[in-house]
């Protein structure tokens, strides 16, 4: 499985805000309109889209970095990927979001390439935007 996804997508919000979004269950709930729970520490178990995704985050550095290991629920048992979040400060409230993933079964490659613009970037783009906007108000 040495299946690789690499992505970096640039968001109007600081990086503070790109990481709570990402760890904070309802901020996460409300930018993907699913329900979430999440441990935002090292070794805390999260639970994504009403269970369809779920694992453990192996590193928290808030506003720096999130790296998490990874899986969907139609995945064999035991079958984990890892994800990275890298987050770079570029502009005066611009994230640079380096992502990468790694380790998913072949068969998901384009699934999962999709769906992180799906259901992770475009909504979340949208609800920092909104967020933002109502602060500027």
């Amino acid at each position: 499985m040495a299946n690789t996804i690499h992505q970096e997508i640039s968001i109007n919000a600081s990086p503070a805000q790109v990481y709570e979004a990402l760890t904070n269950f309802e901020q996460f709930s409300a930018l993907t309109g699913a329900p979430a729970e999440i441990d935002p520490v090292s070794g805390g178990q999260f639970s994504c889209f009403g269970g369809m995704i779920t694992g453990q985050t192996i590193e928290a550095d808030p506003g720096n970095r999130l790296v998490q290991a990874w899986r969907a629920a139609n995945w064999e048992s035991g079958v984990y990927s890892i994800v990275k979040f890298d987050f770079e400060k570029s502009g005066d409230n611009e994230t640079k979001l380096i992502f990468d993933h790694a380790g998913f079964p072949e068969e998901h490659v384009d699934h999962l390439s999709q769906g992180w613009h799906d259901r992770y970037w475009s909504p979340l783009k949208a609800y920092l935007e909104s967020l933002n906007q109502g602060q500027s108000n």
